[in-house]
């Protein structure tokens, strides 16, 4: 999955802020990965759920955009629905983002987040806004 930070492909600073690494980046597919560190914990140790809606939203909204930038528009965010399954304490995180829809002003992707030995992790929806800059 050639990972690269996501400040080489777009500025970001929420996604560096967490240390989001993306991977392949189309209008079909994105992936990405972080790091576990202790920032990223909450009491008990475990993942804080943020960190798997953040990364689902920010693989589906870079999807999205790769697509619709070509046409003067850009992504954003619009509803979340990401359930966390299986607690990570350390390791990496790995998120898979596949659209499901492609419309003309809303994009739905599924996302699908995995831990280092490949159990999944957290599951999420999320809808995207197609709209002018």
């Amino acid at each position: 999955m050639g990972v690269h930070p996501a400040s080489e492909s777009e500025p970001s600073g929420f996604d560096d802020l967490f240390g989001l690494e993306l991977g392949d980046c189309s209008e079909e597919l994105a992936r990405g990965r972080v790091q576990v560190r202790d920032e990223l914990r909450q009491i008990g140790g475990v993942v804080h759920g943020g960190v798997y809606c953040a990364m689902a939203e920010a693989l589906a909204v870079r999807g999205t955009t790769a697509s619709v930038a070509r046409e003067g528009k850009l992504g954003i965010g619009l509803a979340n629905q990401t359930s966390v399954l299986h607690p990570v304490t350390r390791g990496t995180i790995h998120a898979t983002a596949t659209r499901r829809h492609r419309g003309r002003t809303t994009w739905v992707w599924e996302v699908e987040i995995v831990d280092d030995q490949g159990r999944v992790c957290a599951v999420g929806r999320v809808t995207v806004a197609v709209r002018d800059p």
